[in-house]
Order: structure tokens, then C-alpha cells, then sequence
């Protein structure tokens, strides 16, 4: 998107939810974009005015659900989550999880890098679409 213009300072989404990204090929800061106006970055609580991809968030009426594990490659112990968890910290009692807000399309991710994130906090995460 950069080939357009430099900064983003106001977004109107007119139809479904979108994910903005900070970062070319959908990497750092991501924001979560319903159907509405956000005059300027600070209303989508963006932390600058820099988009630089954006992906639409594809509609899925199915039952949820994510595994997400100790280490890289689905390796030490998992948790698994099929619903909304605000503080991984308090619900599991682990010091190895911070909280989490990304977007990830269903599929496996083996190493922190390839989900966009910067630190193996969390090794590695695996979304399951249905249950089994």
C-alpha cells in the first residue's frame, strides 16, 4: 500500500471487518476494523498513522477453536481455547502466555516468526476450525 501514499490518517469501512497491519505482508501491529468511520488513527487505536497492508476478514459461522503450545514446532505442553480469553495469564496459570489480539487464518503456524510475531512467548499456535 505504501505505493499510494505514506500515511494513513482516517479509514471508513462500508461493508464486513477488515484487518489493518502496521507492516508490509501482514506483519506488525494489527487493528481490527468493523463497519464505520475512524476520522483519524487514535479511534482505530492505532499506535501511528502507518498502514501497509489490510486483508478482509473472511465470514465463518462454525464453531471455533485454538490450540496454542509451549514451544516451536507444537512441542511442550498446549492449552486449548474455544472462546473469547481476555487473560490467558489468569486462566491457565502460566507465566510462559501474555495475551494475545491477532488475527491468524486457519492453518499451522511451527515458529512465532511465521505468525508475525517477534518473540516466542508463545512457540507456536494451531487453529482448528471444527470440532472433533
Amino acid at each position: 500500500m505504501q505505493n499510494y501514499f505514506s500515511r494513513c490518517n482516517s479509514i471508513r469501512v462500508e461493508s464486513g471487518c477488515w484487518v489493518a497491519y502496521e507492516k508490509p505482508n501482514y506483519g506488525g501491529y494489527q487493528y481490527m476494523l468493523h463497519k464505520g468511520e475512524y476520522p483519524d488513527y487514535q479511534r482505530w487505536a492505532g499506535f501511528n498513522d502507518c498502514i501497509r497492508s489490510c486483508r478482509m476478514v473472511p465470514p465463518y459461522n462454525g464453531n471455533y477453536r485454538m490450540k496454542i503450545f509451549e514451544r516451536s514446532d507444537f512441542g511442550g505442553q498446549n492449552m486449548e481455547l474455544m472462546e473469547d480469553c481476555p487473560n490467558l495469564h489468569e486462566r491457565f496459570h502460566t507465566r510462559d502466555i501474555s495475551s494475545v489480539n491477532y488475527f491468524l487464518r486457519p492453518g499451522e503456524y511451527r515458529r512465532h516468526s511465521e505468525w508475525g510475531s517477534t518473540s516466542p512467548t508463545i512457540g507456536s499456535l494451531r487453529r482448528v476450525t471444527e470440532l472433533n
